[in-house]
């Protein structure tokens, strides 16, 4: 089908407004544009609690925004946000978790902000995100959570963060996680082996050279992009991992790769529900505000995780 209205409007308005692609930019100028797209998710409800704390991690304190609903012993979802592990924070997906969490319900959504590259390069990020969650798991009363009742959920690089804290989680004895969410996840640094990064080079808002940009920020090396903390999709046993929701979009030069890592996971028994999401580019979670279809993922993504936790 072709680009829906919503999505054709926010991409001529970003045409209109010109600017260089991020693979053109430093990290520091990409950073700030990210900022722009908090405007993207304005509205979502205030929830009952918001709280910025710090957790241990292995490469100092790991800070954190902890949204809750009203109540104690409750469901918590560890959100990792997208940004090719260059760009994004707490800030940027702010309204992306209000908006999940009104979705939910009775819950408790813990955003991470985990180190970013080219600083702190892989597997910086996911070791954050790992020592969150099993801080979360363990700690959770502190902060009005159950941490035995956990969700991952993230979008673009914050899918890849959920589902390799997955397997980091299944690998190391826990913590025990009931459910992944994973939003237009990266799975694969092998990005020509997919259709769809050649048939959405260009023009979709996310560009096939600002993934070969955000990649070579990350990884330290080459040959770190064949491990499957790196890329999921390459782990040599995909059994025992959580139940996973993975939505796409059908013009996103990472759709191939995230319908690759639903199939491989249902091959390997694990339980999948997968979702292509048409008519809409990269990221929906983060434009849920002016473009409808992110408030249907985050509606299905909510209805997946209280099914589950």
């Amino acid at each position: 089908m072709p680009v829906e209205p919503a999505t054709a409007g926010l991409l001529q308005m970003l045409e209109d407004a010109g600017g260089p692609d991020i693979s053109e930019q430093t990290p520091e100028e990409a950073r700030a544009a990210m900022a722009g797209f908090a405007a993207m998710q304005a509205g979502a409800p205030e929830p009952s609690r918001v709280e910025n704390r710090t957790v241990p991690g292995p490469g100092g304190e790991i800070p954190v925004r902890v949204y809750a609903s009203a109540g104690e012993d409750l469901p918590v979802v560890m959100y990792f946000h997208g940004g090719g592990w260059v760009l994004g924070d707490i800030e940027s997906h702010d309204g992306t978790c209000k908006q999940l969490l009104a979705e939910i319900g009775e819950a408790v959504v813990v955003s991470v902000d985990y180190r970013l590259a080219p600083e702190h390069k892989y597997p910086a990020a996911a070791d954050d995100c790992y020592a969150a969650a099993a801080w979360v798991a363990e700690h959770g009363a502190e902060i009005g959570a159950d941490g035995s009742r956990m969700a991952v959920a993230g979008d673009s690089a914050g899918g890849n963060l959920s589902a390799v804290v997955s397997q980091m989680a299944r690998d190391r004895g826990g913590p025990a996680i009931a459910a992944q969410v994973l939003h237009v996840p990266v799975t694969d640094h092998s990005i020509d082996d997919y259709p769809s990064y050649t048939d959405n080079a260009e023009g979709y808002l996310l560009t096939r050279a600002s993934m070969v940009w955000f990649w070579d920020h990350y990884l330290p090396s080459e040959d770190a992009g064949q491990e499957a903390y790196a890329s999921p999709l390459r782990a040599s046993d995909l059994s025992g991992l959580p139940p996973a929701l993975v939505q796409t979009a059908e013009f996103d030069p990472l759709r191939d790769e995230g319908e690759a890592y639903a199939s491989a996971l249902e091959a390997a028994g694990s339980s999948v529900t997968v979702h292509r999401y048409d008519g809409v580019v990269h990221d929906p979670f983060m434009m849920f505000a002016v473009v409808p279809t992110g408030v249907e993922c985050l509606k299905e993504a909510a209805a997946f995780i209280n099914a589950h936790v």
